[in-house]
């Protein structure tokens, strides 16, 4: 049945929001963070050095509501923050706004989508947001921006240790910006991302978490049985300039430049972290990282990183691609370096070393001569062994080249995967048309193709339409066909070159849905529709589109919400990935 749905109380900010572009939910940072708060009692926050009236601290015991006669369910996620809820019988106070460089002793009272630590200004209620700042942790934070409804606060130092505290063992898990929860117990991990869900699911997609069938919509996320080694790719950055730590920084570091190979440092551009090991890439691929460490800033080999503030030097990056033999299941490794020019003479020394390791089966050279610092090459050049390396997903042979599109976890992919195929609830008599939406290099539409009719898919990236397509004859799949056509820029002919599709299947980027796909997929009626999502923000607002309409707009909803189901694909990082089923009215 189709749950009911609510309008949260009527700030600015939420009415607002609802009637935003796909586009332009995604690309505002602070609506990035404030839609997915999950909001725990307040415990506010003080001025250090402040006038008494400013230094109390709003305990958790102090923190009730106000009753109301609504029926609505207390603001939470967006309207937690702009209709603040009060404390107590006195409104509260509006005169604390923190200024650039103050300290302040915060409480970190929720985590935020991309796992951005929300606390409050005692008395004021002022959002105060803060990297790296966990649930029920107490610290001194400084002031690093403000804005007109929120302010940025940069961790100094932590008071009080928060809920669920564990050691990292990451040496670089409190500078890199990869795993920002990695000192969150993993419970403590998939509870908050759980709740980003629910809250977002309520507040932005309007669907009541008092209707009685919610409990039966809303599922338990899907933990990760692999909490390390999981990513089967990991692209490293050549730097001229390596970053280290403020807190580690010493003065015989100041007066060292340094070349690094690792991550990008949080906030710049131009500095790298230098990273020995990344405990989420696979062993082998840190063994052949620690070769290249070992050698590559070796004087007589001549190679100097890429200076992309004067767009000179050679290494701009090094992509460790890592796949499995589908024959003796045994992994298979890709090196990809990519360069400013071709000079292959440069790099045989380097590849004569990771060579050495069995696994190596593939050296390219993806050459970028432009300023930009993408990882993506103009040209390719294999220097060793073949151009590609496979895995297996679903039973599926899938090839990967150095810049294919695939799932970044595999073995979480086969989860997500048969979470699909349950939601599409195929007849399995082969007369089903599947509708794959932003396909990729074709996945999920292979991994169905042998149980219905045909699969037709779309996609904006040529290359990945042309994996796609080779995926498919490397399987012996005929009954799909794979198109290449932007779906945020479809015309009134979009869909009369297939037939009417049984299911819809779209997994878009970030930013969602556009509303020109809203509106045809409202107006196709495809019976049911299993929506993926990488960004639970626009996922909740394509739901709301699509079971409840637009009203500004004239458009009206025309299905329901059967299932949401989080799947955690990335442990100790702040991303979370979703599985929808709506059927149609």
């Amino acid at each position: 049945m189709s749950l009911p749905h609510w309008m949260p109380p009527k700030s600015i900010l939420s009415k607002w929001l609802l009637k935003r572009s796909p586009s332009s939910l995604d690309s505002i940072p602070i609506l990035r963070a404030m839609a997915a708060i999950a909001v725990f009692p307040s415990c506010g926050a003080r001025r250090l050095n402040a006038r008494p009236w400013l230094r109390a601290v709003r305990a958790a015991s102090g923190s009730s509501a106000s009753p109301s006669p609504s029926p609505l369910p207390p603001p939470s996620g967006i309207d937690a923050i702009v209709d603040a809820p009060s404390s107590g019988a006195a409104p509260p106070s509006r005169s604390f706004f923190p200024k650039r460089g103050q300290t302040l002793e915060l409480v970190c009272e929720s985590l935020a989508f991309k796992a951005k630590g929300i606390c409050k200004a005692a008395d004021s209620g002022f959002v105060l947001m803060c990297d790296r700042a966990l649930p029920g942790e107490r610290f001194l934070g400084r002031v690093s921006r403000k804005k007109d409804s929120y302010a940025e606060v940069t961790k100094l130092k932590t008071i009080t240790p928060h809920w669920d505290a564990v050691e990292p063992p990451c040496q670089y898990a409190s500078y890199c910006g990869g795993c920002k929860t990695q000192n969150l117990s993993y419970e403590a991990q998939i509870r908050a991302k759980e709740q980003q869900v629910r809250d977002l699911i309520v507040h932005v997609g309007r669907f009541s978490d008092k209707d009685a069938g919610f409990s039966k919509v809303m599922k338990s996320i899907v933990p990760c049985d692999l909490l390390f080694h999981y990513r089967n790719k990991m692209e490293f950055s050549f730097g001229h300039e390596r970053w280290m730590p403020p807190d580690v920084l010493t003065s015989e570091d100041k007066m060292e430049s340094g070349y690094a190979l690792g991550l990008h440092a949080p906030g710049f551009f131009y500095k790298v972290l230098h990273v020995e090991k990344c405990l989420l890439q696979s062993e082998v691929a840190n063994k052949v990282l620690a070769v290249f460490q070992d050698s590559w800033m070796d004087p007589e080999l001549g190679l100097l990183p890429y200076n992309v503030l004067n767009h000179s030097g050679f290494l701009k990056h090094l992509m460790l691609r890592t796949g499995r033999d589908v024959k003796t299941g045994t992994p298979e490794v890709m090196v990809n370096f990519v360069t400013s020019s071709y000079m292959p003479s440069l790099l045989m020394p380097l590849v004569d070393k990771i060579i050495a390791f069995p696994e190596v089966v593939s050296v390219v050279n993806n050459v970028n001569r432009s300023v930009g610092n993408t990882s993506v090459g103009e040209e390719e050049y294999t220097l060793y062994g073949k151009s590609s390396i496979t895995e297996m997903l679903r039973g599926l042979v899938f090839q990967i080249s150095a810049n294919s599109f695939f799932q970044t976890n595999s073995h979480q992919a086969e989860v997500l995967y048969k979470l699909v195929e349950d939601c599409a609830r195929l007849r399995g008599d082969g007369s089903e048309i599947v509708l794959d939406l932003f396909c990729g290099t074709g996945s999920i539409g292979l991994s169905l193709a042998k149980r219905v009719k045909h699969v037709y898919g779309f996609e904006v990236v040529a290359e990945a339409v042309s994996d796609a397509l080779r995926n498919a004859k490397l399987n012996g799949i005929e009954n799909a066909t794979f198109v290449q056509g932007d779906l945020n820029k479809i015309s009134d002919s979009f869909g009369k070159d297939f037939p009417k599709p049984d299911i819809v299947i779209t997994d878009p980027n970030r930013p969602g849905m556009h509303m020109k796909l809203i509106k045809y997929l409202l107006k196709l009626k495809a019976p049911r529709i299993v929506y993926v999502s990488c960004n639970p923000a626009t996922l909740a607002r394509d739901l709301d589109y699509l079971c409840h309409g637009v009203t500004e707009q004239g458009i009206s909803g025309c299905y329901s919400l059967k299932s949401v189901q989080p799947v955690d694909m990335f442990p100790h990082t702040p991303h979370i990935e979703c599985v929808c089923l709506l059927e149609l009215s």
